[in-house]
């Protein structure tokens, strides 16, 4: 039997005689002594073999070769001074081999280089092909470890300090849309029907407060067939939480208590509680986004009020149209951002444009105070209206001030954007700094302009601010995002657990009462038998380890991930099925190749 794992050894174990198994993760012969890196999941340690000391092991020791599965038998010895190794937890002990079996080899060329020692760059595309071989790999295993910590965490802390229960929901249910398209299963039993795979797990854990279950958790796997990107799979993992009779307050704090618990357990951060809040309009108004990125200073300023009458016609146009102006301040800009990086073709316009934005004004602030800029901004901003800029703005000799002006969405996306891009080229971003915080008091509702009706922001389960029930139109939600480091990990709200109030939702969202009835019926109905207040989070589990794992995409912390086209390279899925699996479910396929479509 294993006696310990390779990277649970250290000089506290020496002169004792331990049973390994692993991978040669490096094989290398110094003059008739073999040296063996072998490897399993806790790490690395330096196995010995030569002719005096091991004369058994050293013919086997002398034809492995790298990734071959080895069972270890030996002796742990302090290694000499000189061959100390402080780059790996085991780097001052050696196993010198009595005995090395062969469990198995390798049978063809490996497709990259997986030993830990080597740091080779391995397109994307190979990895995911061979995906057991890229799990072998150091980093890729730790990032698996550090998911599998960050899970544990989660459940001591919700189990054995705050009493939640985990509940399993369906996977099989119906076609409730929440925003993304469904992934539809055919029902081979009640013909011509279908199941949805779960987008969330939000309404049979809202059924669950309402069974009186009081506190639920989950960890729920998830569906959305949308567009991909390096933070989106179109399946994902979720810590679902809901509770009954508790206000947002209480659930925040709860929450707060939670991660704050995952960071002291597996990271060793302590936070600083309570976490900031911002409303969702101060966060618009500041950052141009409602998950701004706080670990540096740089916000934006509104300056609509001071330029409506501007003579230059793009920013009296733009406020007079309902619009913003808006200026991103950049100190010591001018020294960073040439002229030709600012205009037309330069790589600054270009976020901008790729942002909606139609183009980008600036001034420069030289000594003095003075103004330096071209065209018609030039001569169009009076000197009254200059004082005031300068004034609002804070700026100083060597700003660099960048204007948006437009449709108040377009200038927040496009200066946000450009925000984040100042804030990493002039170094503003320390990236081993935490900052979380909430967003709170977002719009209940959003203009969907392709189809010309409003709808809800998270979903139409959330309740609306009591205050602003008289025009759901406008109300705010009691919602709550939580944000790391400019990115969203977890979103919640309390719910709505009146029927009357859900109706409404429900009609201002564009549903007639039938379809209301037909999508919801069991929800609504549910409601008729003493719902209690209730309300929860769901924290994106796949992307807080991301985070917590300093990586750029989910997929390196997913065991087996899909590409941006939705398509495992290992299994090549999704894939073509027999006829005679279409024929028993009543399907035809309707698709065509390219070539074949007229």
């Amino acid at each position: 039997m294993r006696t310990y794992y390779c990277g649970e050894l250290s000089k506290e174990h020496c002169a004792k005689t331990v049973t390994l198994y692993g991978w040669v993760d490096r094989r290398r012969d110094h003059g008739g002594v073999i040296f063996i890196d072998l490897r399993d999941r806790a790490g690395v340690v330096q196995i010995v073999s030569d002719p005096q000391r091991t004369p058994e092991s050293y013919p086997i020791a002398e034809s492995l070769r790298n990734e071959y599965v080895v069972k270890i038998l030996g002796r742990v010895s302090q290694r000499p001074e000189e061959s100390l190794n402080p780059r790996i937890a085991t780097g001052e002990i050696e196993i010198y081999a009595d005995e090395i079996e062969i469990l198995n080899i390798v049978h063809k060329q490996l497709p990259f280089v997986i030993s830990a020692t080597e740091n080779e760059s391995v397109r994307e595309e190979v990895r995911l092909q061979y995906r057991y071989l890229d799990l072998r790999r150091e980093r890729m295993s730790q990032n698996l470890q550090l998911r599998h910590q960050v899970v544990k965490t989660m459940r001591r802390y919700l189990e054995d300090q705050e009493n939640f229960i985990e509940v399993e929901t369906p996977i099989l249910t119906r076609s409730t849309p929440e925003g993304a398209r469904d992934y539809l299963v055919p029902s081979r039993v009640n013909e011509g029907k279908w199941y949805a795979l779960p987008q969330s797990p939000q309404l049979f854990k809202q059924l669950l407060m309402v069974s009186g279950l009081d506190r639920y958790y989950q960890i729920a796997r998830c569906f959305r067939d949308e567009d991909l990107r390096a933070d989106r799979q179109p399946e994902f993992t979720q810590l679902d939480i809901e509770m009954s009779f508790m206000s947002q307050e209480e659930i925040l704090s709860l929450n707060e208590g939670l991660v704050s618990y995952i960071f002291k357990n597996v990271k060793n951060i302590d936070l600083p509680r309570p976490f900031p809040r911002l409303t969702y309009s101060e966060s618009m108004d500041r950052y141009g986004c409602d998950r701004p990125d706080t670990r540096f200073e740089l916000e934006l300023v509104d300056v609509s009020d001071i330029l409506q009458d501007s003579s230059f016609k793009v920013f009296s146009e733009a406020v007079q149209k309902g619009g913003k102006v808006k200026v991103l301040p950049i100190p010591l800009g001018n020294e960073i951002f040439s002229n030709v990086r600012i205009k037309p073709g330069g790589d600054i316009f270009r976020e901008v444009i790729e942002a909606g934005s139609k183009g980008l004004a600036y001034i420069r602030v030289r000594e003095g105070l003075e103004i330096d800029t071209i065209g018609a901004i030039k001569d169009n901003l009076s000197e009254e209206q200059k004082k005031l800029l300068l004034e609002r703005t804070g700026a100083q000799p060597g700003h660099l001030l960048l204007f948006g002006a437009g449709n108040t969405d377009i200038v927040n996306k496009s200066l946000s954007r450009l925000r984040l891009v100042v804030g990493e080229e002039l170094g503003l971003i320390d990236h081993d700094k935490v900052n979380l915080l909430w967003v709170t008091d977002f719009p209940m509702f959003e203009w969907n302009n392709e189809e010309k009706r409003l709808e809800a922001l998270h979903h139409p389960f959330t309740a609306p601010r009591p205050e602003d029930l008289a025009d759901l139109k406008t109300a705010r939600a009691q919602a709550y995002d939580l944000i790391f480091n400019g990115v969203e990990v977890g979103g919640g709200s309390l719910r709505i657990y009146q029927r009357e109030i859900q109706e409404k939702v429900f009609a201002t969202i564009g549903l007639s009462p039938e379809e209301a009835i037909n999508k919801f019926g069991f929800l609504l109905e549910a409601f008729e038998y003493g719902t209690p207040p209730h309300g929860g989070i769901a924290y994106g589990l796949d992307r807080l380890v991301m985070l917590l794992a300093k990586e750029s995409s989910i997929r390196d912390v997913i065991a087996f991930p899909k590409t941006q086209q939705a398509a495992c390279l290992l299994t090549d899925a999704p894939s073509g099925v027999d006829l005679k699996q279409l024929k028993e479910l009543h399907i035809a396929s309707t698709y065509k190749p390219k070539s074949e479509k007229v």
